[in-house]
């Protein structure tokens, strides 16, 4: 391994990555070494990490490589690896843009959610192709201290418990995984979305991401809340036949989240990137060991 080691950093609504270009899968990128890479005080700092791979290079993608050249292998910022990350496919998009390996308009990601459409507008928004929620059956409860609220179980590729509240204060600090039952409904745990109404069709949201705490936003869970708000309101599209777009606030940003008749979710929003330089393997190596 090189003594150096290329490296991004961006932000989808303040929700912020290391990105590591590997278009090759050259770099082991171990569970030790992502979080290594994510701690804001001894390292880079971000929410989760950005792994830049060619599909055909990576053994999970392969099978993609067809649909689309780009793999993101998106890891948490504890070193576990995701399905999807939304706010991190518009951050890839924007990385690929600026590396000159894709222009405005249309491309296509893998992840480990399924392929993702991606459209670069010229104003600089990017649009996601988030696919279909899936609403699993069954109740589902959240907890904070005292107070216990229903959710909506809704699936984006990545698990989701969306719970509508008074005020976003009651979801408390946000460092641990709210408590929620039953257990069996997210056997590999949950990111826990908090929403109250803003105005029509206008939310605003607190988040717990599933191994990276509370974030400033969530792309995928932005989706899941509009999904779920959309079934309270009475305006799901594959009912009433009409597209339906929500305003979605995060401490972040805003995002925009259209579902339309087929199910399909398109997310928009911004993405940035801010810096670029080099780590040293050496001090990864170092981090890792401790």
């Amino acid at each position: 391994m090189s003594t150096r080691i290329a490296f991004l950093k961006g932000h989808g609504t303040e929700n912020d990555f290391v990105i590591v270009p590997d278009p090759e899968n050259a770099i082991d990128l171990t569970p030790a070494a992502v979080a290594a890479l994510c701690d804001r005080r001894a390292g880079i700092g971000g929410d989760g990490l950005l792994h830049v791979v060619r599909s055909a290079a990576h053994p999970e993608s392969r099978a993609m490589a067809d649909e689309a050249e780009w793999f993101m292998d998106y890891r948490n910022g504890d070193g576990s690896v995701a399905e999807m990350c939304g706010n991190g496919v518009r951050v890839f998009a924007r990385y690929l843009q600026r590396a000159g390996h894709v222009a405005e308009g249309d491309l296509a990601v893998a992840t480990r959610g399924g392929v993702k459409t991606v459209h670069i507008a010229k104003d600089g928004d990017i649009t996601v192709g988030m696919g279909r929620a899936r609403l699993p059956e069954g109740d589902v409860t959240v907890s904070v201290g005292e107070r216990s609220w229903p959710a909506r179980n809704v699936n984006m590729g990545n698990p989701h418990a969306v719970a509508f509240v008074d005020d976003l204060a009651h979801a408390g600090h946000l460092y641990a995984p709210p408590p929620f039952e039953p257990a069996s409904a997210y056997p590999d745990g949950v990111n826990v979305e908090f929403v109250v109404d803003r105005g029509p069709r206008h939310v605003a949201m607190r988040v717990h991401e599933r191994g990276s705490g509370e974030t400033r936003s969530c792309g995928t869970g932005a989706c899941a809340v509009a999904v779920a708000t959309a079934r309270r309101d009475g305006t799901d599209p594959a009912v009433t036949g009409t597209p339906v777009t929500y305003t979605v606030d995060l401490p972040g940003g805003r995002l925009v989240i259209t579902e339309h008749p087929d199910g399909s979710v398109e997310m928009t929003g911004p993405a940035v990137i801010v810096a670029e330089g080099e780590i040293d393997a050496e001090w990864l190596a170092a981090a890792v060991a401790r």
